[in-house]
């Protein structure tokens, strides 16, 4: 009868041991580094720059009632596509490098969107709780671009911080992550994976429309402080403008 060939480690009962926990290690640092986040690819400026663009469109919809803080109609808008253009121009296509001027530049663009939209959204609060001369219909469909606006701002927050910005993300010595995405926990399930802006683009829906974390958790103090304050804005516009609706229907 022939005999089975020799196997390394048939002789030494430990090798069997030492290789498993070899595996189990490499195992672990897998998905140590999948949870930490892999260096990201580049990716193109160009879905942010759309999502801007939409944020300022909605804002110019806005009746006169909601934007009388704000200046003229048109101050807003106009900041806000002068730093855009200055951002294109900068960084016309990949989101590749960012140099503090750059940051600059993002940082305002975004608090800009943000500030006007807070402001915007306290108008429609007083407007619904004091019930003014504005027809309640009006307010309940001014709340549309309101709570959109919340959602593409918070995403663009999401997107420029998350891991120290978006060219940090693409180094390898990134500082740790701001969010756990459900493929950071599960590596095996998508190799390779990072985040896109379609990514916080869903994060900061689901937040927007649950009031809380869905699937994706807030790591860090600020992550978790920036998810409150758009759950804290979301819920507001709901509330309000159901109630509204309702006496409007009763």
């Amino acid at each position: 009868m022939s005999e089975r060939p020799s196997v390394p480690g048939d002789d030494d009962p430990d090798s069997d041991g030492t290789a498993g926990e070899s595996r189990v290690n490499a195992h672990q640092a897998r998905n140590d580094r999948a949870a930490w986040g892999i260096p990201s690819q580049a990716e193109s400026r160009w879905p942010a720059v759309a999502a801007v663009i939409v944020a300022i469109a909605l804002q110019v919809v806005l009746p006169n009632v909601l934007i009388q803080g704000l200046g003229p109609r048109w101050l807003v808008p106009v900041l806000e596509s002068i730093l855009l253009i200055a951002l294109i121009i900068t960084n016309p296509t990949r989101a590749d490098r960012e140099g503090s001027a750059l940051r600059w530049l993002s940082v305002s663009l975004i608090a800009l969107i943000t500030a006007a939209n807070m402001l915007v959204l306290g108008e429609l609060i007083h407007a619904l709780l004091e019930h003014s001369g504005t027809p309640g219909r009006n307010l309940v469909y001014a709340s549309v671009p309101i709570w959109l606006t919340n959602v593409i701002a918070f995403t663009l927050w999401y997107w420029e911080l998350d891991r120290g910005g978006v060219a940090a993300r693409l180094q390898p010595q990134h500082r740790e992550p701001d969010f756990l995405f459900p493929q950071m926990g599960t590596p095996g399930s998508s190799p390779g994976w990072t985040p896109k802006f379609i990514d916080y683009l869903y994060t900061s829906f689901t937040n927007a429309t649950a009031f809380s974390p869905t699937d994706t958790m807030p790591l860090t103090g600020w992550a978790k402080l920036l998810m409150m304050v758009q759950s804290m804005a979301s819920l507001l516009t709901v509330a309000l403008v159901v109630s509204r609706a309702v006496s409007i229907l009763a």
